[in-house]
């Protein structure tokens, strides 16, 4: 948990990045027993065109603030995709010294608010560390978790009835905390960030293994296969949006493909989560009104 209070970012992730190559795989022969996982740190400096002292520098944090070239050479021998470069590149940008913060408290404009009132469509808002900050019925529909005061991932990873929603778990703990990390960057000194990393370090193995890959990915929309247990086995896609003047915000939708079994089990999970609508009030013996419920399909008044 090195990274969490800040002490060497950059070098936390060229070491956990270079694990993850095989020789073979950058073209490096593989004779005789390895003693580590992965690159070598003499290997990672021959490829990238530095040298080996130069690199453990990097990794033991005693040069932090390596050239963009540097850091662009060392992308390529990790194979880093852009959005992994772009984190990279950040690690090695000089950062000013800041004294503990206290937490930023994240404010939902007030048209996102309207907004969800009336999309029709189950929908809430994301904050920096993955907490909700607003969202809609149909979205509570779709999981009791999506509502004001809940966080992503303490919920996937520690609460087995979110993770029951979610038929390839892994995979998609995988593209969360990858996304997580874009989402924070460099910006580890928030108490927020530390509380919630520290918490979920100590609480779930999957978490810690994730976690240590420092994987990095765009918090961006994709297909979801969701297990819901009223409506069953649906597929939808999950929309992510960003929130101008509100940094660091999503609006998160989701929506099904028209024509689709998924799309029907969609409408009936909205009729589940729809109050029945009341007919016209009748008079009764005594002279007062009074609403009865309307009958299936008959149209609202």
């Amino acid at each position: 948990m090195s990274d969490v209070n800040e002490e060497n970012l950059l070098g936390d992730y060229l070491r956990a990045r270079r694990k993850l190559i095989q020789p073979d795989s950058v073209g490096l022969p593989v004779t005789g027993v390895r003693r580590v996982a992965g690159l070598r740190r003499e290997e990672v400096a021959m490829l990238a065109g530095i040298s080996s002292d130069y690199y453990l520098r990097l990794e033991q944090g005693r040069d932090r603030n390596p050239s963009g070239q540097v850091l662009e050479a060392l992308a390529r021998v990790l194979r880093l995709d852009q959005a992994a470069t772009d984190y990279l590149l950040s690690l090695g940008t000089p950062r000013p010294r800041h004294r503990r913060r206290r937490p930023r408290r994240e404010t939902v404009p007030a048209g996102i608010r309207q907004l969800l009132d009336v999309l029709g469509l189950p929908a809430f808002v994301e904050g920096r560390y993955f907490d909700v900050l607003a969202g809609n019925g149909l979205a509570r529909a779709l999981s009791p978790n999506l509502q004001i005061g809940h966080n992503r991932l303490r919920e996937v990873f520690l609460d087995p009835a979110e993770q029951a929603l979610y038929p390839d778990w892994d995979r998609a703990t995988g593209r969360l905390v990858a996304g997580f990390r874009e989402s924070v960057g460099t910006d580890t000194g928030d108490p927020r960030f530390v509380e919630l990393v520290g918490e979920l370090s100590l609480s779930s193995e999957q978490f810690r293994r994730l976690w240590a890959r420092h994987d990095v990915q765009p918090r961006e929309g994709m297909p979801t296969c969701i297990d819901h247990p009223q409506v069953g086995e649906l597929t939808v896609s999950r929309e992510k949006l960003a929130i101008g003047g509100a940094e660091g915000q999503m609006l998160v939708i989701y929506h099904a493909e028209t024509g689709t079994s998924s799309a029907e089990k969609m409408a009936l999970l909205a009729s589940l989560a729809t109050p029945p609508a009341l007919a016209p009030a009748t008079i009764t013996e005594g002279g007062t009104s009074a609403a009865t419920p309307a009958p299936p399909g008959a149209p609202a008044t």
